[in-house]
């Protein structure tokens, strides 16, 4: 997207202003604040206060390049709270994904494609966070992206591969100095294009998941070649295609070692797939503030359009639905964060096999969720949800390929079928 957003209004401007970010923050909170507690909701205002000052002193109208945005951001410790980081001698706090929640619906609310394209970072970030071994460079790489200095990207996906993310082709050729050299593509990589750090899967035999190895590379390294993939929904997003050829990756740069990368990305799939949802509910809230704000102001046939049944009943129908859904995320964000606080910031592993069935349950309705919310929203708002005079057309962009990412919609349904096999096994 090039251009001033809403070059040509299309909206009252008595309405837009009532729609600022600084509303759609009121609507919010008044939702959440019975049933948040004091730590998250006033984490939640704290961040909103700075992403109102921060859109307010740099005119921001969001057709601008975000990623110019992050390294303020990360400044103030908005990348991710995922963790503390105190072994970074950041000392973050609050922090944990009750934390994250809050992080990412004040994001969204702020630029949803900027909250995508920070999600992509964090993603890079866990398994490093996971497997540092104290080691100089990665703890480097980790810092950088955490303080918004520098952009990952996780490469995953392969261009014949798509969900099935154990059968690679991607194949990495151990060296006499214990380096490894990578040939291969990857695909559909967020960030990918600028991303400054890569953590990357490939394997020792093809379509052989047992021998994966898990890497962190430095994209400035010779071999990386990324070009970017044009996808219209997510038009100021990075997404990528990347080509490895002969990208030889020091001994120091691996996080895992062939036989456990396949270990390692597993590991992580839970909070991805968990991060997701809350990506999912916040583009969901994110619609129903502009809506809500929208059909309590436009007037048609002399009275506002939400007192019409067909409007205030489909609406209120939706907020309902995406409450509940917050509720549920928020209920499974605190329990993850009660057991990491248990065990010294590790996920039990029966834990985390228990969670793989409710991610997938989680990521699969939310998106279906956010998808009709978003699309809803904006049909109840008619012209004005289509045009580009607010972030409607932003929220509806991106959840449309939220049950792409993560896992599309069929691997989730296959995830929790098999689930309920196994379930049934244990009569």
């Amino acid at each position: 997207m090039s251009g001033k957003r809403g070059t040509v209004k299309c909206i009252d401007d008595e309405i837009l202003d009532k729609l600022s970010l600084a509303n759609r923050y009121k609507f919010l909170n008044n939702n959440l604040s019975s049933i948040l507690t004091p730590k998250y909701f006033n984490f939640l205002r704290k961040v909103q206060k700075f992403y109102i000052r921060f859109e307010k002193k740099n005119n921001i109208d969001h057709t601008e390049d975000f990623y110019q945005w992050i390294p303020e951001c990360g400044k103030e410790g908005l990348v991710t709270r995922g963790s503390s980081f105190d072994f970074l001698d950041l000392n973050y706090e609050p922090f944990g994904l009750t934390t994250e929640f809050m992080r990412v619906l004040a994001t969204d609310f702020f630029d949803p494609q900027m909250a995508m394209g920070m999600g992509a970072t964090v993603l890079a970030t866990n398994p490093i966070m996971l497997h540092h071994e104290n080691i100089p460079v990665r703890l480097e790489a980790l810092k950088d992206m955490v303080t918004g200095k520098k952009i990952g990207c996780c490469a995953i996906t392969e261009p014949q591969r798509g969900s099935d993310a154990v059968h690679m082709v991607t194949i990495c050729d151990e060296q006499d100095d214990g380096s490894y050299i990578i040939n291969g593509q990857k695909t559909y990589q967020t960030n990918g294009p600028i991303a400054d750090w890569a953590v990357v899967y490939a394997t020792t035999e093809k379509d052989n998941g047992n021998t994966m190895a898990q890497f962190l590379v430095d994209t400035s390294w010779d071999g990386w070649k990324a070009e970017r993939i044009n996808i219209p929904w997510v038009g100021r997003m990075q997404v990528g295609k990347e080509t490895l050829t002969n990208l030889r990756v020091p001994k120091e740069y691996i996080l895992g070692m062939p036989g456990r990368g396949r270990e390692h990305l597993f590991e992580g799939l839970n909070l991805e797939r968990l991060g997701i949802v809350i990506l999912n509910v916040a583009q969901a809230w994110n619609a129903v503030s502009h809506a809500t704000i929208y059909c309590n102001m436009r007037k048609q046939f002399n009275q506002e359009i939400l007192k019409f049944q067909g409007v205030g009943f489909t609406l209120a129908d939706m907020w309902a639905k995406t409450m509940n859904l917050t509720l549920a995320t928020l209920h499974i964000c605190q329990i993850i964060d009660e057991k990491m606080e248990k065990f010294k910031g590790i996920l039990p592993q029966n834990l985390n096999l228990a969670l793989v069935a409710t991610a997938s349950q989680l990521k699969s309705q939310s998106a279906k969720l956010s998808e009709r919310v978003c699309y809803g929203c904006a049909n109840l708002m008619g012209g004005a949800g289509a045009c580009d005079n607010t972030l409607m057309e932003d929220l509806m962009g991106m959840s449309r390929i939220q049950e792409m990412g993560g896992g599309t919609r069929q691997i989730q349904q296959y995830i929790m079928s098999y689930a309920l096999r196994q379930l049934f096994k244990m009569l």
